[in-house]
């Protein structure tokens, strides 16, 4: 099993979503973050002030799949999530030694 983590761009969430659904993942974790990279943050005007955003507003999508479902995963969040500008976010894939289903107890393939 692995852990697939998604840093995109907020306004890319729904066309991810449906790109996963389509592609037959059922579950997903979404947390609001903060960061930075190679946008290194944005100039904005409020009331006609310049500032500097430094820590520009992201979303993080988390899934956990099986390790044959990753490149179908990889392939539609990708696609979903390109605008081909810089800030798109980055995809990370970590190994997943065991998953428990809390309510059954099920465990590994079975709890996902």
């Amino acid at each position: 099993m692995k852990k697939i983590e998604a840093i995109i761009r907020p306004f890319k969430l729904e066309d991810v979503k449906v790109a996963l659904v389509n592609s037959g993942i059922v579950g997903m974790t979404v947390s609001e973050v903060r960061g930075f990279g190679r946008q290194k943050g944005q100039v904005e005007r409020y009331r006609g002030s310049e500032f500097t955003v430094e820590f520009l507003q992201k979303l993080k999508i988390e899934i956990v799949v099986a390790d044959e479902s990753v490149p179908t995963v990889l392939t539609a969040i990708a696609e979903a999530a390109k605008t081909g500008e810089i800030g798109d976010g980055k995809i990370f894939i970590s190994p997943v030694e065991s998953v428990v289903r809390i309510r059954t107890g099920e465990l590994d393939g079975s709890a996902l």
